[in-house]
């Protein structure tokens, strides 16, 4: 049985809550004895899980590198990501637009982790990316999305462009940020099924995913930078699309 780590006080707590039998090991620093450990230890605990007390090399060692703090769980993989179509059928029973994240060719996981966790506090419905273009959800993702993802279904496919085309056959309107882009991202039309399509920070989108886009569309620089950290970004778009759809149907 494959395990995965999860490191660091969000992501363990997120996945008690969400899926607390998937955790097969837990490990706590045993000198660490503040109260923010002993709430922690008493959620496990209550949650029906072994804990096993562990010195800061052991864990430093098998954090490889990873921020810790003192808590590692070791957990079989718990599968959020769904098929695209699976997605769209089930937002379309409940009558809901779909607000989507893609990101194309974002490698950098402290980016992902908190392209994740802007997208879950959004509400966002998923992040697309691709399989081979992507970091994946490392043990440091899983830290830096505070939790998100293991809530926030992170759907990776084969060919991008593919799927961002079976979205446009779904009426899922397609809009990519483009620094030379005439139209701003406030023109957007926020209430209908849309994704937001996003490039790494320096490269952007490749070729193809721009020339997929319905639209495109400039994020407003007043300053002396040229652009925004693709989670940034990705937060500046997200919340403007929540901004609209929670103004009522009837305002002007």
């Amino acid at each position: 049985m494959s395990l995965q780590m999860l490191a660091g006080f969000h992501a363990v707590q997120a996945r008690i809550r969400h899926a607390a039998e998937s955790i097969k090991e837990l490990y706590v620093e045993q000198a660490r004895r503040d109260k923010r450990m002993q709430n922690f230890i008493a959620q496990a605990e209550q949650a029906g899980l072994r804990i096993i007390f562990a010195d800061k090399a052991r864990l430093d060692n098998m954090a490889k590198g990873v921020r810790h703090q003192g808590l590692i769980a070791m957990a079989t993989e718990v599968e959020l990501a769904m098929d695209v179509d699976d997605l769209l059928d089930a937002l379309e029973d409940q009558g809901i637009k779909p607000l989507l994240l893609i990101l194309d060719s974002v490698t950098d996981p402290h980016n992902l982790g908190a392209c994740l966790r802007t997208a879950d506090a959004a509400g966002a419905h998923a992040v697309i990316a691709p399989k081979d273009r992507a970091v994946g959800l490392n043990p440091t993702v899983r830290r830096v999305a505070c939790g998100a993802a293991e809530t926030l279904p992170y759907i990776t496919v084969t060919n991008l462009a593919r799927t961002m085309r079976q979205l446009r056959d779904r009426d899922v309107w397609l809009v990519g940020t483009d620094d030379q882009a005439t139209e701003s991202m406030h023109q957007v039309d926020g209430k209908r099924g849309m994704a937001w399509v996003m490039g790494a920070e320096g490269e952007g989108m490749r070729r193809l995913t721009r020339e997929t886009c319905d639209e495109l569309v400039s994020i407003p620089m007043l300053g002396s930078v040229e652009s925004l950290n693709v989670s940034v970004a990705s937060a500046v778009c997200l919340y403007e699309t929540l901004r609209q759809r929670q103004i009522p149907t009837n305002s002007q």
